[in-house]
C-alpha cells in the first residue's frame, strides 16, 4: 500500500516526555507511524492516503499542543523543499506573526534576566545571616513571589495544560516543586514563627531536621525557577546553533534570476523559474538552479556544497549545480532541475530527515522518560511519607520531597540523541557527507569489511592518456599531435582520451575514415596516418619494432588499452590509455585499514586490470580483488561476504551498484554517480573523492560516541541524584542548578561535533 509523509512543526513542547506523549497520540491513529523529535520540535509522520492533515493536527491538539500552519511557499522554501515553519525553527528569518524563534528568544531572555535580578538578593539574604535585617523575610517574599509566579509561568501553564489531558511531564515536577516551596514559606510566614521580626536562619547545603514552622524556602523556590529558566534558555539557544548547518544550506539558494526571453534579460523571483529556461550567471553570482551550460566558460566554486576547496572549470555541455558560485566569466545556463528536485534541496532534505529520526538507543530513552514522571511523583510522595514516619520533621521531609521532584527531570535524556544528530549530520553536510538517518550510525560501528566498486569510485571512471611510447628517432609530441588530430573525428572513449591528452591546436584532417573494429585513418599535414590495433598497421605493411611490441604487451598486461600509430609506411609509436586511479584512492585505502576495515575491490573488468589497480592503491591482488563480476551479480558478492559473517559496507556510484548498496549493511554512494545509487545508499558523499569514505565513517562513529556519552551522563545524573535527594542530602536550589546544568552539558557536549575536522590528504 502507498503511504504519504508529512512533517508537522509542533508548538508548546517543553521536554522529552512532551514529545513522547505526542508520539503515542499520533501512533494510536490507524495507519499512522510517527516519530516526534524534541530537539527539532517536529513530528515526522508516515500515514495512509486516507488520513488527512486535519486528523493529525487534531491528534496533536488532543494531547495539549499545537501545530504551526503549513505556509505558502516563498522562493527560498521552494528551492529548499522545506516549509517556512521548519526554517523558522532552524533560526531562519521569521515570517511575522510571532512564534518565530527571534521573538521567542527575546521573551525568554527577558524572563531570565528579570528573574535573575529578583532572585539574587533573595539568595544572598538567605545565605548570609549578616545581611538579614529586621523583616528581611518579608522583603524576600516580595522579591521571590514574582519569580515563582511570573518567571515560572511557562512551567505552570504547561502543567495545567497537561493536567487537563490527564498527563504529567517534566514541567509538572518543576511546577509542583516550586509552588510547594512557596506554599510552605507562606505557611511559615503567616501561620508559623518565620514571620516574626528578628527571624534569622542560615543556609545549608542539606535540609535541617527541625520544626518547619520557622523555616522559609523562598531562596529555593526563586533559585530553582531561575536556574531552570536559565538552563532552558541556553538549551534552546544551543539547539538553534545545532541547526546552523542546515540553515546555511537553505540560505545558499539564489533569491532571483536573470532569465533570457529571446535575447533580452528579465529578472524574476527564483520560484518562477521552470525547467528548460535559459538564464544568465554573471561573475560573482550564485547559479540559480541545476542546469547545463550552453555558452561561456568559467570556474565554479562548489565548496559550500561539496567541501571541495578548488574551483571547478566548466564550459559548454558541463552540468552545474544550483548555489555554486561563478568565479569567472559570464555563463548562459539551461535549467534542468528546479525547486525541490535540485541537488541543494535534496541535500537539505536528506540532512533534515536524518535529524528527525531516532537511533535505536534513543527509543529506550524515550520509553524511560515517558514513564519517568509518574514514578518520580510517587517517589517524592514516598520520600515525604518516609521521613514524616521516621519523625524527621515536616520541614525536612518536605524539603527532601521537593528535591526529588526537581532533581529527577528527564530533560537531558530527551536531548541526548537529537542534539548530537543535529550537529553531527549538519557538520557532515558542510563537509560533503550526507547521513541518511540515525540507524546508519549503528552500522558504521559494526562494519568490518568495505567493498569498493572500481570504476568511478577508486578510478576516475573515464579513459586518460597514460604514456606515449615512440620508435627510435621519433618525437613524442609529433606522434601524439598527428594521432590526436585523426582521433578527433571519432567518438570512441579511447579517441577522446588521446585528444584530451594532446590539448588544443590540432591540425585538420582530410579523407577521414573509420575502419570498423580496427581503428581510423586519414590525411594529416600531408601524411597518411593510421591509428588503431597493430593489425590495421600490418595491413599497410607497417610492422611494430620490438621496442613498441614490448611496450604494447606491457600495457595490456596491466589491463591498459594500447593503440598503435603509423604514417608514411612506418609504425611510429604506441599510445597507452587507461581508466586512471584517483589521486586520493591509495591514501583512502590506508585510512580505511587504520579504521579496522578490510577493503575489497569489486569490478566487472578483467582480472589483470583489476589487479593492476589493486597494486596501485595498496590492496592485495590475491585476496582483496573480486573481478569479472557481472553487474547483476554484485549483490550476490555482498551476500556471500555477509554469509561469511562479515558486516559489509559498499561504496559505489553507478546504477548497477544500487542493488548491492541496498543489500550491504552500510551503503555509501558517490554523489557524482547516479540518482538510483544515491537513493539506495545510507551515506551519500557529495563529491567523488574516496577520501570522504573514511571521513564519513569517522564522523558517524564520533557522532555515535557522543550520543552514547550523552545518554550515559544523563542516566548517571538521574541515578546518582535521586538517592541523594530522597536521603535528604540535597538542597532544592542545588538540585535545580544540577538539573539545569545536566541539560546544558548534554547540548554543549553535542556542539563539540562542530569542531570535527576532515583529515586532509
Amino acid at each position: 500500500m502507498t503511504t504519504d509523509r508529512v512533517d508537522l512543526q509542533i508548538a508548546g513542547m517543553t521536554c522529552a516526555s512532551c514529545a513522547n506523549r505526542i508520539e503515542r497520540k499520533l501512533n494510536k491513529l490507524e495507519g499512522v507511524t510517527a516519530s516526534v523529535n524534541y530537539a527539532t520540535e517536529k513530528a515526522s509522520v508516515v500515514h495512509e492516503p486516507d488520513i488527512t492533515r486535519e486528523q493529525l493536527v487534531a491528534a496533536v491538539e488532543s494531547a495539549g499542543y499545537s501545530v504551526l500552519p503549513a505556509p505558502q511557499s516563498t522562493s527560498r522554501h521552494a528551492i529548499s523543499g522545506l516549509s517556512a515553519g521548519e526554517e523558522r525553527h532552524l533560526g531562519g528569518g521569521g515570517d511575522g506573526g510571532g512564534g518565530g524563534h527571534d521573538h521567542g528568544a527575546d521573551a525568554d531572555r527577558q524572563r531570565v534576566l528579570v528573574s535573575a535580578a529578583l532572585t539574587l538578593p533573595v539568595v544572598v539574604l538567605a545565605m548570609v545571616p549578616a545581611f538579614q535585617f529586621t523583616n528581611w523575610q518579608w522583603a524576600s517574599l516580595v522579591l521571590a513571589a514574582p519569580v515563582v509566579v511570573w518567571g515560572g509561568w511557562p512551567f505552570h501553564r504547561a502543567t495545567w495544560v497537561n493536567l487537563r489531558h490527564g498527563a504529567s511531564t517534566m514541567d509538572t515536577l518543576v511546577s509542583v516543586g516550586i509552588i510547594a516551596a512557596l506554599g510552605w514559606s507562606l505557611y511559615a510566614l503567616f501561620l508559623g514563627t518565620a514571620g516574626e521580626p528578628g527571624m534569622v536562619h542560615g543556609f545549608d547545603l542539606t535540609p535541617r531536621r527541625e520544626d518547619g514552622s520557622g523555616q522559609i524556602y523562598l531562596e529555593a523556590a526563586a533559585g530553582v525557577t531561575t536556574f531552570l529558566l536559565l538552563g532552558r534558555y541556553f538549551e534552546s539557544r544551543a539547539k538553534r546553533r545545532a541547526g546552523d548547518a542546515l540553515r546555511r544550506l537553505l540560505e545558499l539558494g539564489a533569491r532571483d534570476v536573470a532569465v533570457l526571453r529571446g535575447e533580452q534579460e528579465e529578472r524574476i523571483p527564483i520560484q518562477q523559474l521552470t525547467v528548460g529556461d535559459r538564464f544568465v550567471v554573471r561573475p560573482g553570482e550564485r547559479v540559480a538552479t541545476d542546469g547545463v551550460i550552453e555558452s561561456g566558460t568559467s570556474a565554479l566554486d562548489v565548496s559550500l556544497l561539496t567541501g571541495e576547496p578548488v574551483p571547478v572549470d566548466a564550459g559548454p555541455g558541463d552540468s552545474v549545480v544550483g548555489a555554486s558560485v561563478n568565479a569567472g566569466g559570464r555563463l548562459i545556463v539551461r535549467a534542468t532541475r528546479v525547486g525541490a528536485d535540485t541537488q541543494l534541496a535534496q541535500m537539505a532534505r536528506l540532512v533534515e530527515e536524518a535529524q528527525a529520526g531516532k537511533a535505536p538507543v534513543q527509543r529506550l530513552a524515550d520509553r524511560i522518560s515517558g514513564v519517568f514522571v509518574p514514578i518520580v511523583i510517587a517517589l517524592a510522595a514516598g520520600t515525604l511519607g518516609f521521613w514524616l514516619g521516621t519523625g524527621a520533621g515536616a520541614s525536612f521531609a518536605f524539603t527532601a520531597a521537593v528535591s526529588v521532584l526537581i532533581i529527577a527531570c528527564p530533560c537531558a535524556l530527551g536531548l541526548a540523541t537529537p542534539t548530537a544528530l543535529l550537529v553531527g549530520t549538519g557538520r557532515g553536510a558542510q563537509l560533503g557527507i550526507l547521513i541518511r538517518g540515525p540507524e546508519v550510525l549503528e552500522s558504521t560501528r559494526r562494519v568490518d569489511t568495505i567493498v569498493l566498486d572500481k570504476t568511478g569510485t577508486v578510478t576516475r571512471g573515464e579513459m586518460d592518456l597514460v604514456v606515449v611510447h615512440v620508435a627510435e628517432g621519433e618525437a613524442e609530441d609529433e606522434v601524439l599531435r598527428l594521432a590526436a588530430a585523426l582521433e578527433a573525428g571519432s567518438e570512441h572513449p579511447v579517441a577522446r582520451a588521446v585528444v584530451r591528452g594532446a590539448g588544443s591546436g590540432l591540425p585538420t584532417v582530410e579523407d577521414f575514415a573509420n575502419v570498423p573494429g580496427l581503428g581510423v585513418q586519414g590525411i594529416v599535414d600531408g601524411h597518411a596516418v593510421l591509428v588503431g590495433r597493430p593489425r590495421l598497421l600490418e595491413e599497410w605493411s607497417q610492422h611494430l619494432p620490438t621496442s613498441l611490441v614490448d611496450a604494447l604487451d606491457a600495457a595490456e598486461a596491466q589491463g591498459h588499452t594500447a593503440v598503435a600509430v603509423g604514417w608514411d609506411g612506418r609504425a611510429r609509436g604506441v599510445l597507452v590509455v587507461a581508466d586512471t586511479v584517483k589521486e586520493t584512492s591509495a591514501e583512502a585505502v590506508r585510512r580505511l585499514r587504520a579504521l579496522g576495515l578490510r577493503p575489497v575491490l569489486l569490478t566487472g573488468d578483467n582480472r589483470r586490470s583489476a589487479e593492476s589497480v589493486a597494486r596501485e592503491v595498496g590492496l592485495d591482488p590475491a585476496t582483496e580483488v573480486i573481478a569479472e563480476v557481472l553487474p547483476a551479480d554484485k549483490v550476490d558478492v555482498v551476500r556471500r561476504l555477509q554469509g561469511e559473517g562479515r558486516v559489509v559496507a559498499m561504496v559505489g556510484d553507478g546504477v548497477n551498484d544500487a542493488a548491492a548498496l541496498a543489500q550491504a549493511d552500510l551503503g555509501l554512494a558517490m554523489g557524482t554517480g547516479s540518482d538510483v545509487a544515491i537513493e539506495a545508499s545510507d551515506l551519500t558523499l557529495v563529491r567523488g573523492d574516496l577520501l570522504l569514505v573514511p571521513e564519513a565513517i569517522r564522523l558517524s562513529r564520533r557522532t555515535l560516541r557522543t550520543i552514547r556519552g550523552n545518554l550515559f551522563w544523563a542516566f548517571a545524573y538521574n541515578v546518582a541524584g535521586l538517592p541523594l535527594a530522597a536521603a535528604g542530602l540535597l538542597n532544592p536550589m542545588l538540585a535545580g542548578a544540577a538539573m539545569a546544568l545536566s541539560s546544558v552539558f548534554v547540548v554543549t557536549n553535542s556542539l563539540r561535533l562542530k569542531r570535527f575536522r576532515a583529515v586532509t590528504a
